[in-house]
């Protein structure tokens, strides 16, 4: 067997994005040892992707706002299938987040009086996004690394983990290998943080990076834990369309937040075609209110782009499909008809949106200020993951943890913009606490030698097939798979063809070959992320064949309508005794009645 280095920690964190970075935080103030595994470069996460702000409910720009309203908002975006618990201890906490992130170096923009700016997006009652400009997950990656770069944490960057190691039911280390010189790493630990972002890869159309290959929910899925809510794929309304080498790239719901409107072929804007019963108290056929609300207007109305991320993306969606989208096929997004409101429009967009201006100026060849962008929906994130604990993030097995977009339950159906970055902070933080308690209460245990070596004979199988294909192939055909029949609309004649698509993939990915040795190989990479790509695109087609309802991410055209039977239901994905994935529906715990109360209150 092909020797491995060993490192021993007492807190293993997998993932350095904003979740990864605060769990570390977290755990290494609580006097642990922390090591923190990340597939890229540190400060190349994903999060730096994340540009429209923060959600906590601080009530700089509208006094009405209060956790209460953030609860509510979350929950009705989520149709009300959040793990309540998390979604009240996210808006009850997020704020303090905010303020512990201005007090380690993050410059927000400010309001006229010098406090946090907020901003409006989709399905928030108020302006609530804390934001950097255009570029906040940027300076929330920045931040945390400058402060975490104190607390002695031990990071090992650009090493992939690939099997979680076992003692007993109990998680106790992991295995991974170095993408630079392709040599194995062993990690003993008494607790493990999963924080490795989304699914995104699985798409062709996505606005994710390449490290976004599912694995953290693969490992997890291997390692005997469950996964939830895996049918809620989010795809965010606005990506580039055009030129084609941009395809999925992410055009922030700031400009949306900051007066651009959407429109068609023809001109007009779509939105107010379809309205939701829920929101229509809450919009103006007016563009003018909708600018004079994200100007501090409190008695104007929200826009109607600004609902939720589901329903914007299949409005586009018919838009396109009925023959009035854009030459190249999404619709237009314009802000720069702010331009005829504002004497210095052209320097507040450039102020506002400074990496929206950049990106398309240079990757596009349009100035936003002065014409329409062409936008349509790209797969952004997934609502589903792993199954954890509210209070401590403990998956169902011992040990392991989960924090960020690879755990679920805070976003039920549908996220929230922004949520995202504040789910990032609350939950890293408490799962970067309650591993170190773990650590500190359970002694490491011994690692199985067998484990080892089956994970390294299983890591090497492609440079030992002899006839299979190119794995870039492989994936390059599961992306078509899954953006052809597991997209915005599904049904369930596509969602089987789906499912015995994966099945022949799952063979042929198995054979996939690689040639030349273990250093730096890209497709040795890609074979490897296979296997994850594989097991996470297997339970989103499972637990969608099985949620027989439309609700929030998940619309059937065959089931078009809310279905009480799933309304207080999850479906868990979960491996079973002979390695075949099994797919259950588990109730949702009752609301506790003062919770139960805010919403009615709310609605």
């Amino acid at each position: 067997m092909p020797e491995y280095q060993t490192h021993e920690h007492d807190v293993l964190v997998i993932g350095a994005g904003g979740a990864g970075l605060r769990a570390a935080i977290e755990a290494s103030a609580a006097g642990v040892s922390v090591g923190l595994v990340c597939k890229s470069l540190l400060g190349k996460a994903h999060t730096v992707m994340a540009e429209g702000g923060i959600a906590a409910a601080l009530a700089n720009v509208d006094q009405r706002d209060e956790w209460k309203v953030h609860f509510a908002d979350t929950m009705r975006g989520g149709q009300y299938l959040n793990n309540w618990r998390m979604a009240e201890l996210h808006a009850k906490e997020a704020p303090d987040r905010v303020r512990e992130l201005e007090t380690w170096g993050a410059l927000f923009d400010r309001t006229q009086d010098g406090r946090i700016l907020q901003r409006n997006f989709g399905g928030h009652e108020y302006p609530r996004l804390a934001h950097v400009g255009d570029r906040t997950g940027l300076e929330m990656i920045r931040t945390l690394q400058d402060h975490g770069i104190h607390q002695g944490i031990e990071v090992y960057m650009e090493c992939t983990i690939i099997e979680l190691l076992k003692d007993g039911e109990r998680v106790v280390g992991a295995f991974g290998y170095e993408r630079e010189r392709g040599r194995f790493k062993l990690f003993k630990a008494r607790a493990v943080i999963l924080a490795t972002g989304g699914v995104g890869r699985a798409y062709r159309i996505t606005s994710n990076s390449w490290e976004y290959t599912g694995d953290g929910h693969a490992l997890a899925y291997h390692a005997g834990a469950e996964l939830i809510d895996m049918e809620f794929v989010q795809f965010h309304p606005t990506g580039m369309v055009w030129p084609p080498g941009v395809q999925g790239i992410l055009v922030t719901e700031g400009v949306r937040g900051e007066g651009g409107v959407l429109k068609n072929s023809e001109g007009r804007r779509f939105m107010f075609d379809d309205i939701p019963e829920l929101y229509r108290h809450q919009t103006t056929d007016d563009p003018e209110e909708g600018w004079r609300y994200t100007q501090g207007d409190q008695d104007a109305r929200r826009p109607p782009e600004l609902l939720t991320r589901d329903h914007v993306a299949r409005c586009i969606v018919r838009e396109i499909k009925e023959g009035r989208g854009s030459p190249h096929g999404g619709v237009f997004l314009d802000i720069s008809w702010i331009r005829e409101k504002l004497p210095n429009a052209e320097e507040h967009i450039k102020k506002k949106l400074p990496s929206m201006y950049h990106q398309f100026t240079q990757l596009a060849d349009i100035d936003i200020t002065r014409e329409p962008m062409e936008v349509g929906p790209t797969t952004h994130y997934v609502m589903g993951g792993i199954r954890v604990d509210a209070e401590s993030q403990m998956s169902t097995v011992p040990g392991l943890f989960a924090a960020g977009e690879c755990a679920a339950g805070l976003h039920g159906s549908n996220r929230l913009g922004g949520n995202s970055l504040s789910d990032l902070l609350v939950f890293g933080k408490r799962a970067g606490e309650y591993a170190a308690s773990f650590a500190k209460e359970n002694s490491q245990s011994k690692i199985d030698e067998q484990q080892v070596e089956s994970a390294t004979e299983r890591a090497l199988v492609p440079f030992e097939n002899s006839s299979g294909e190119n794995p870039f192939q492989v994936q390059a055909d599961l992306q078509e798979t899954m953006q052809e029949w597991m997209g915005i609309v599904r049904t369930e004649t596509e969602m089987n063809k789906a499912v015995e698509e994966l099945k022949k993939l799952k063979e042929r990915s198995a054979k996939a070959k690689v040639i030349g040795n273990r250093e730096y190989n890209t497709g040795w990479h890609t074979a490897l992320d296979l296997n994850n790509l594989m097991t996470i695109s297997e339970a989103i087609a499972l637990a969608a064949l099985e949620r027989k309802e439309s609700r929030g991410a998940h619309f059937r055209e065959d089931y078009p309508q809310k279905s009480e039977k799933f309304a207080n239901v999850n479906v868990i994905v979960r491996k079973g005794y002979n390695g075949t994935m099994q797919v259950k529906q588990a109730p949702l715990t009752p609301i506790r009645q003062d919770l139960k109360e805010i919403i009615e209150e709310m609605k």
